[in-house]
C-alpha cells in the first residue's frame, strides 16, 4: 500500500486521537479558527486550479508552492491542534505530518515528473516544494474555476472542518 493510501486512513485515526486529547478554551478556539480557516482558503484556491492527472497546475497557489493542498492541510491541522489546546495533540499532529508528508510529496513529484516531464522541470526550477515563495514564479498556466473545486470535492474538507469546529466548541462549553 502506498504512503498516500495509508496517510488518509491514519489521518482519520489521528483526527479521532486529537479530538480525544482536546481541552479547548476560548482563546485556543480563536487561534485555531484563524489557522484552520486560512488553511481551508488555501485548499479551496488550490482545488480551483488542479485537474488531477490531466494537466499540471502551475497558476494561483501553485505558483507559490508545488504543494498548496498540503500547505493548506498543514495549516488546518495546526489550527485544529491549536484549538485542542493540548500539547499531546500538537505532538500527534507533528508526528503524523513528519511520518507521511515527506514521502507522499516525493511520490507525487515522481508521478508528475513522469507524466509532465518538460512542464514539471520548468515549474520545479522556479517554485519551491513546500514553503511558499512570496511572489509567484514559474509558468502560471492554470486558472481558477469553481467547477474544479466541485469536481475535486473540496466541500468534504470544508464540511469536516465545520464538524470538528462544532465538536471543539461544544467540548469547550461542556468541559
Amino acid at each position: 500500500m502506498t504512503p498516500s493510501r495509508v496517510r488518509v486512513r491514519v489521518g482519520f485515526l489521528m483526527g479521532v486521537l486529537v479530538l480525544a486529547l482536546a481541552r479547548p478554551r476560548p482563546w485556543s478556539l480563536a487561534l485555531g479558527a484563524v489557522l484552520a480557516l486560512g488553511g481551508e482558503v488555501v485548499r479551496l484556491w488550490a482545488s480551483g486550479h488542479i485537474e488531477k492527472t490531466r494537466r499540471l497546475a502551475t497558476g494561483g497557489p501553485y505558483a507559490h508552492t508545488r504543494n498548496p493542498l498540503y500547505v493548506g492541510s498543514a495549516l488546518m491541522a495546526a489550527g485544529i491542534a491549536a484549538a485542542a489546546a493540548s500539547p499531546w495533540a500538537v505532538l500527534a499532529v507533528i508526528a503524523y505530518f513528519a511520518a507521511f508528508y515527506p514521502s507522499v510529496i516525493r511520490e507525487e513529484a515522481a508521478f508528475l515528473r513522469g507524466r509532465f516531464p518538460e512542464e514539471y522541470e520548468a515549474w520545479a526550477r522556479e517554485v519551491p516544494v513546500f514553503l511558499p515563495r512570496a511572489t509567484p514564479g514559474g509558468p502560471r498556466a492554470s486558472r481558477f474555476d469553481w467547477a474544479r473545486v466541485r469536481a475535486n470535492r473540496e466541500w468534504r474538507t470544508a464540511l469536516a472542518l465545520l464538524l470538528v469546529a462544532a465538536f471543539l466548541a461544544a467540548r469547550s462549553v461542556l468541559g
